[in-house]
Protein backbone atom coordinates (compact mmCIF):
# COMPACT_ATOMS: atom_id res chain seq x y z
CA UNK A 1 0.00 0.00 0.00
CA UNK A 2 0.87 3.44 -0.84
CA UNK A 3 -0.20 6.63 0.71
CA UNK A 4 -1.28 9.43 -1.16
CA UNK A 5 -2.85 12.76 -1.06
CA UNK A 6 -5.27 14.23 -3.76
CA UNK A 7 -7.25 16.95 -4.51
CA UNK A 8 -10.33 16.00 -5.89
CA UNK A 9 -13.20 18.79 -6.48
CA UNK A 10 -11.92 21.11 -4.12
CA UNK A 11 -11.14 18.14 -1.08
CA UNK A 12 -8.13 16.73 0.11
CA UNK A 13 -8.53 13.20 0.37
CA UNK A 14 -5.43 11.23 2.27
CA UNK A 15 -5.87 7.41 1.05
CA UNK A 16 -4.35 4.43 1.17
CA UNK A 17 -3.58 2.42 -2.80
CA UNK A 18 -2.36 -0.44 -3.99
CA UNK A 19 0.73 0.31 -6.47
CA UNK A 20 -1.52 -0.92 -9.70
CA UNK A 21 -4.74 1.09 -8.87
CA UNK A 22 -5.84 4.34 -11.19
CA UNK A 23 -6.76 7.00 -10.59
CA UNK A 24 -10.24 5.98 -12.38
CA UNK A 25 -10.42 3.45 -8.93
CA UNK A 26 -9.94 5.89 -6.56
CA UNK A 27 -12.21 8.18 -7.65
CA UNK A 28 -15.14 5.86 -8.69
CA UNK A 29 -14.12 3.09 -5.55
CA UNK A 30 -12.55 5.07 -2.42
CA UNK A 31 -14.13 8.40 -3.00
CA UNK A 32 -17.37 6.83 -4.46
CA UNK A 33 -17.87 10.01 -7.08
CA UNK A 34 -19.56 7.37 -10.45
CA UNK A 35 -19.91 10.30 -12.61
CA UNK A 36 -16.52 8.93 -14.21
CA UNK A 37 -17.18 5.93 -16.16
CA UNK A 38 -14.92 3.04 -17.45
CA UNK A 39 -15.77 2.47 -21.08
CA UNK A 40 -12.65 0.72 -22.61
CA UNK A 41 -10.12 0.52 -19.59
CA UNK A 42 -7.53 1.07 -22.43
CA UNK A 43 -7.39 5.07 -22.81
CA UNK A 44 -9.10 4.89 -26.33
CA UNK A 45 -12.39 6.31 -25.34
CA UNK A 46 -12.36 8.75 -23.07
CA UNK A 47 -15.49 7.95 -21.08
CA UNK A 48 -12.99 8.38 -17.82
CA UNK A 49 -12.21 12.03 -18.99
CA UNK A 50 -10.92 14.38 -15.83
CA UNK A 51 -9.01 17.33 -15.44
CA UNK A 52 -5.72 16.94 -13.48
CA UNK A 53 -3.72 19.50 -13.08
CA UNK A 54 -5.67 21.98 -15.68
CA UNK A 55 -5.48 19.36 -18.40
CA UNK A 56 -7.50 16.32 -19.56
CA UNK A 57 -6.23 12.93 -18.52
CA UNK A 58 -7.76 9.54 -19.20
CA UNK A 59 -8.13 8.76 -15.58
CA UNK A 60 -7.93 5.21 -16.68
CA UNK A 61 -4.06 5.58 -17.42
CA UNK A 62 -3.07 7.10 -14.70
CA UNK A 63 -2.10 5.13 -11.37
CA UNK A 64 -3.11 6.38 -8.75
CA UNK A 65 0.53 6.94 -7.30
CA UNK A 66 0.78 9.57 -10.57
CA UNK A 67 -2.17 11.48 -8.93
CA UNK A 68 -0.13 11.92 -5.21
CA UNK A 69 -0.40 16.27 -4.59
CA UNK A 70 -2.48 16.64 -7.57
CA UNK A 71 -5.46 18.83 -8.56
CA UNK A 72 -8.13 16.75 -9.76
CA UNK A 73 -11.64 17.76 -11.19
CA UNK A 74 -14.28 15.43 -11.79
CA UNK A 75 -18.06 15.62 -13.61
CA UNK A 76 -18.96 16.29 -9.84
CA UNK A 77 -17.26 19.11 -9.38
CA UNK A 78 -18.43 21.41 -11.64
CA UNK A 79 -22.18 21.87 -10.75
CA UNK A 80 -22.50 24.55 -7.79
CA UNK A 81 -24.88 22.63 -5.48
CA UNK A 82 -28.65 22.39 -7.42
CA UNK A 83 -26.96 24.80 -10.20
CA UNK A 84 -25.69 23.08 -13.17
CA UNK A 85 -22.26 24.59 -15.12
CA UNK A 86 -23.31 26.24 -18.00
CA UNK A 87 -21.68 23.53 -19.96
CA UNK A 88 -23.94 20.77 -18.46
CA UNK A 89 -26.69 22.84 -19.32
CA UNK A 90 -25.69 23.15 -22.61
CA UNK A 91 -25.56 19.90 -23.20
CA UNK A 92 -28.82 19.25 -21.88
CA UNK A 93 -30.46 22.08 -23.84
CA UNK A 94 -28.76 21.54 -26.99
CA UNK A 95 -28.89 17.36 -27.01
CA UNK A 96 -25.71 16.77 -26.93
CA UNK A 97 -26.53 13.73 -24.56
CA UNK A 98 -28.44 10.77 -25.43
CA UNK A 99 -27.42 7.32 -23.38
CA UNK A 100 -25.19 9.66 -21.06
CA UNK A 101 -22.22 6.96 -20.92
CA UNK A 102 -19.70 9.34 -22.90
CA UNK A 103 -20.96 12.35 -21.37
CA UNK A 104 -18.91 13.11 -18.54
CA UNK A 105 -16.09 12.54 -20.17
CA UNK A 106 -17.05 14.88 -22.97
CA UNK A 107 -18.13 17.49 -20.51
CA UNK A 108 -14.85 18.04 -19.00
CA UNK A 109 -13.06 17.98 -22.71
CA UNK A 110 -15.12 20.54 -22.99
CA UNK A 111 -14.67 22.47 -19.96
CA UNK A 112 -10.85 22.13 -20.58
CA UNK A 113 -11.17 23.56 -23.86
CA UNK A 114 -13.30 26.54 -22.75
CA UNK A 115 -10.80 27.32 -20.19
CA UNK A 116 -7.60 27.64 -22.74
CA UNK A 117 -9.64 29.08 -25.65
CA UNK A 118 -13.59 30.74 -24.33
CA UNK A 119 -14.56 30.95 -27.96
CA UNK A 120 -13.52 28.01 -30.17
CA UNK A 121 -13.92 27.35 -33.68
CA UNK A 122 -15.57 24.23 -34.80
CA UNK A 123 -12.62 22.78 -35.94
CA UNK A 124 -11.02 23.16 -32.65
CA UNK A 125 -13.93 21.83 -30.79
CA UNK A 126 -13.65 19.02 -33.15
CA UNK A 127 -9.70 18.53 -32.01
CA UNK A 128 -10.38 19.28 -28.61
CA UNK A 129 -13.14 16.45 -28.16
CA UNK A 130 -11.37 13.91 -30.46
CA UNK A 131 -10.02 11.81 -27.58
CA UNK A 132 -14.05 11.14 -26.63
CA UNK A 133 -16.13 8.27 -28.50
CA UNK A 134 -20.13 8.90 -28.82
CA UNK A 135 -22.10 6.21 -30.28
CA UNK A 136 -25.33 7.70 -29.99
CA UNK A 137 -25.09 11.57 -31.04
CA UNK A 138 -23.38 11.57 -33.58
CA UNK A 139 -21.07 14.57 -32.60
CA UNK A 140 -23.65 16.97 -34.13
CA UNK A 141 -25.20 17.66 -31.04
CA UNK A 142 -22.17 17.86 -28.94
CA UNK A 143 -20.22 20.30 -31.21
CA UNK A 144 -23.60 22.23 -30.92
CA UNK A 145 -23.79 22.20 -26.99
CA UNK A 146 -19.86 23.66 -26.84
CA UNK A 147 -20.66 26.67 -29.02
CA UNK A 148 -23.52 27.28 -27.05
CA UNK A 149 -21.69 26.54 -23.50
CA UNK A 150 -19.23 29.20 -24.48
CA UNK A 151 -21.94 32.02 -25.81
CA UNK A 152 -23.70 31.26 -22.40
CA UNK A 153 -20.14 30.82 -20.49
CA UNK A 154 -18.44 34.42 -21.68
CA UNK A 155 -21.99 35.96 -21.01
CA UNK A 156 -21.25 35.14 -16.93
CA UNK A 157 -17.96 36.60 -17.10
Amino acid sequence: MKRIKVTVNGILYELSVQPWETLLDVIREHLGLTGTKEGCGLGECGACTVIMDGKTVNSCLVLAVEADSRVITTIEGLANGDELHPIQEAFIKCGGLQCGFCTPGMIMSTKALLEQNPSPDEEEIRKAIAGNFCRCTGYTKIIESVKVAAKNMQRVK
